[in-house]
Order: structure tokens, then C-alpha cells, then sequence
């Protein structure tokens, strides 16, 4: 076993502390990463605070690793020593279900294996990317493209799929409408991502503090919920609407805002229940879906989709001993758009 160091919470409710974790020695299909940068995302907040329910502690999170290659099984053919790599949300699957032969891994029917606080192969609990290392199988490993830095890339490997994979299930592209609810770490990625696909973009937030962001990320139009002018006003607009808040909005009101066929994808996961007027999906045969992270395959099109046209995150970068400061402001929505923790700040 490899003992690195690490930054874990103790409990639901006690901050973030420096620690060590262990991790496997390397096997025939793995390969040894060096984390250089890793991603806070607000469901690493309520993962370790107990809100999307119990968890085994000390548990390290974070799932938008960026690093590079220093070691590789014996059998590995998809990545070599020195290769700038990312692994995101999972570091496993069952790879036979139906699902996952479809590369959509995500999906996996016996239900895939999370990045940190999972039960990995070897019963273990998974620890995440808030360490200076980690050791994934070959097939979870994606190549970060050069042009892309590491820093900027991390976000990427689930802010960045997280938007990009309904976004292009649903078909954002040329003469689609498309809205983005919330300009955070997953809006703001969702509204460069749409502009990018040649999307017409609204962004539907809470307030217009953010709007010269919004527009200066590939926005064209900007709208302040709070305002009740703004579901009169933008009734049956849109084709398609990506939700990213992690908070319980009046989804009945934003379905009014969809078009004949629209749909209204949650990406956000609050930890309520979201009531919905049935009536608000059959007046205009409206559809209220949701949408995980993509699949291998599909993350590694996000990734070179991203290096093709320019685009990565907006970050803060912080050091570990930050972590806990972060996270209150996250929470806060004090953030343009997301933190990104130098991992060798951890020791």
C-alpha cells in the first residue's frame, strides 16, 4: 500500500483535516497518478456533511482530479508515464451491464463506483482527489489535451460533463433555445459549453449581479428570477433549460418557460424534493428530466470538444489549508467559478 497525504473530514460535522490515506499498489490495469490539482464541487460539501445520507469517516473527497501519469501496470495500453490525465466522478464499473457495453458507465445497473466515499473492488471505502495521489484503472483515466491547463481542466471532469452530456443528448446546437439556470460552478461551464455548440443562451439567475459575467462566457440574454416580469415575459421560449441549482426552485414555474416538446434537465442535486405540477408537463408536452455525469467515452469528446474551442473553467486556485474557508464560500455563492485546491500545498 502507497500512504499519501490527504485532506479528509472526520465527521459530518467537523471541518476538514490534514491526514493520510492509503492507497493500492499498482496492479496490471492501473496507473498511479500524481495529483496536481483537484476541484471543490458543492456535492463534495454534501457528501462529507451527511446531506445525501450516512458515510464512512474519515472521508477525503473530490472528484475533478488533474495530475500526471508517474507509474503504470504492466498491462496498461491507454496511458503512459508522463501523460497528463484527469479521472472524474467514478473509478469503476461493472463494464457488463447493458449500460456500461454502451459506454455509458454512469448509468451502470449495478451502480458504478464513485470517485470517494464507494465501496471499491476491494471492499475498501474510495478516498478522493483532495491527496497527492491516486491509483485508477486504465479504463477511468482520461487525456487532458494540451492547450488545456491542469489547473483550468480539473473542473472540467464534472462541471464540465456534467453540462456537456445534456447538452448534447438533448441537442443544443444551431436554432435551439437554451437556458441555463444558475451562473455557478456548473452554470457558468453549461453557458460556455451551449455558445460553444452555436446554442442562442439565456441564463435565468436569482439576481442580475453576475449578468456582464454571464454575457462575457457566451451568454445572450440575462434574466433575474426574483423578478416575476420574467416568467411573463419569457413563457414558451425556451427548447431546452438545464437547471444547476443545488437548491429547491419552483420547477412548475420553469417548465412554463419550455416550448412545445421543451425539456427542463436537472443537473443540480438538492438534497429536498422537488414538487412538480403534473399540469405544467402535459399543457405543452413538456418533459422534466435528469442528467448525470457522461460516460468515459463521451467525457474524453467534453475534454477534446473544450481544447477545440478554447474553453476551460473559471477557477480560484487555493491551498489545502483553505479547503474549509472555501467551502463556506461556496455556499455562499462566493466563488467565480470554482476552487481548485494545488495539491502540493497537502504536504
Amino acid at each position: 500500500m502507497l500512504t499519501v497525504n490527504a485532506y479528509a473530514a472526520p465527521s459530518a460535522s467537523e471541518a476538514l483535516v490534514p491526514t493520510t490515506i492509503e492507497r493500492r499498489d499498482v496492479g496490471a490495469h492501473d496507473v498511479l497518478i500524481e495529483i496536481k490539482y483537484a476541484g471543490i464541487c458543492h456535492s463534495d460539501i454534501h457528501t462529507v456533511r451527511g446531506d445525501w445520507g450516512p458515510q464512512s469517516y474519515p472521508l477525503a473527497p473530490g472528484h475533478e482530479i488533474a495530475g500526471i501519469v508517474t507509474e503504470i501496470g504492466s498491462e496498461v495500453t491507454r496511458h503512459k508515464v508522463g501523460d497528463r490525465v484527469g479521472v472524474g466522478c467514478m473509478v469503476n464499473s461493472c463494464r457488463e451491464c447493458e449500460n456500461c457495453r454502451k459506454g455509458e458507465e454512469q448509468y451502470c445497473l449495478k451502480g458504478m463506483t464513485g470517485t470517494y466515499g464507494a465501496v471499491d473492488r476491494d471492499g475498501t471505502i474510495t478516498q478522493g482527489g483532495y491527496s497527492t495521489h491516486v491509483v485508477v484503472t486504465e479504463d477511468f483515466v482520461v487525456q487532458i489535451p494540451e492547450g488545456i491547463g491542469l489547473d483550468a481542466a480539473a473542473p472540467l471532469l464534472c462541471a464540465g460533463i456534467t453540462t456537456y452530456s445534456p447538452l448534447r443528448h438533448w441537442g443544443a446546437g444551431p436554432g435551439k433555445k437554451v437556458a441555463v439556470a444558475g451562473l455557478g460552478g456548473l452554470g457558468h461551464m453549461a453557458v460556455k459549453l451551449a455558445h460553444a455548440m452555436g446554442a442562442e443562451v439565456t441564463v435565468l439567475s436569482q439576481s442580475l449581479k453576475k449578468m456582464e459575467d454571464g454575457l462575457r462566457l457566451g451568454a445572450d440574454s440575462y434574466y433575474a428570477t426574483s423578478n416575476p416580469a420574467t416568467f411573463e415575459e419569457l413563457a414558451g421560449a425556451f427548447d431546452l433549460i438545464i437547471n444547476t441549482v443545488s437548491a429547491p426552485i419552483d420547477i412548475s414555474s420553469y417548465l412554463q418557460l419550455l416550448a412545445l416538446d421543451g425539456a427542463l434537465v436537472n443537473v443540480g442535486a438538492p438534497a429536498e424534493p422537488l414538487p412538480v405540477n403534473v399540469f405544467s408537463l402535459i399543457t405543452g408536452r413538456r418533459s422534466f428530466a435528469g442528467s448525470a455525469i457522461g460516460g468515459i467515452r463521451e467525457t474524453q469528446e467534453m475534454l477534446d470538444f473544450c481544447a477545440e474551442h478554447g474553453l476551460d473553467a473559471e477557477i480560484e486556485v487555493i491551498p489545502a489549508d483553505k479547503i474549509n474557508d472555501a467551502y463556506e464560500r461556496v455556499l455562499a455563492s462566493d466563488v467565480r467559478y470554482r476552487f481548485v485546491i494545488d495539491a502540493s500545498t497537502l504536504g
